[in-house]
């Protein structure tokens, strides 16, 4: 009794913990489609949103993914699909905000209610003066081999800045 209790407690406290640090990126949604009708709750969905960089002005990223629906989707209960699609533009000027880490993780959004992220990293490909976004799934446990890629080639007149 006294274990099970224990172990309760922990996961509650792991699980308030997460809702309350690892909400939603800074998005905008575009749109969406249903692709599934459900009889109870909302239909599942593929929803577009867009996410600025932010550290690179000018460049965009919209991404695509399964949103589940049903009875558990509109309790926010459901655990979303690893599949997402990821397409980033230059929108505007490119302006570096300051030096970029060959590396670095640029947006995340949960897809499950503790456990499941969809990540957006950013990496820098120096000798092509382009920024290389890269989109996948993880869990705390396993993670999903499914991804996507997109590039943003920056003019060469604008070298991009790197941490060393």
């Amino acid at each position: 009794m006294k274990t099970t209790m224990n172990r309760r407690t922990v996961l509650m406290a792991v699980s308030t913990v997460a809702l309350a640090c690892c909400g939603r990126a800074d998005s905008e949604a575009i749109g969406e489609v249903d692709t599934v009708f459900q009889w109870l709750g909302p239909d599942h969905k593929i929803v577009v949103e867009v996410y600025d960089d932010p550290k690179v002005q000018g460049v965009a990223c919209y991404v695509s993914r399964a949103k589940t629906g049903g009875i558990k989707g509109g309790l926010g209960l459901a655990e979303d699909k690893s599949e997402a699609s990821i397409a980033c533009r230059q929108i505007g000027p490119i302006a570096i905000a300051g030096a970029l880490p060959q590396q670095e993780e640029v947006f995340s959004e949960r897809t499950s209610l503790v456990f499941k992220k969809l990540r957006t990293v950013r990496m820098v490909d120096a000798k092509r003066n382009t920024l290389v976004y890269l989109s996948y799934s993880d869990r705390v446990i396993e993670g999903s081999p499914q991804n996507s890629v997109t590039a943003v080639p920056v003019d060469r007149a604008q070298p991009i800045p790197l941490k060393k």
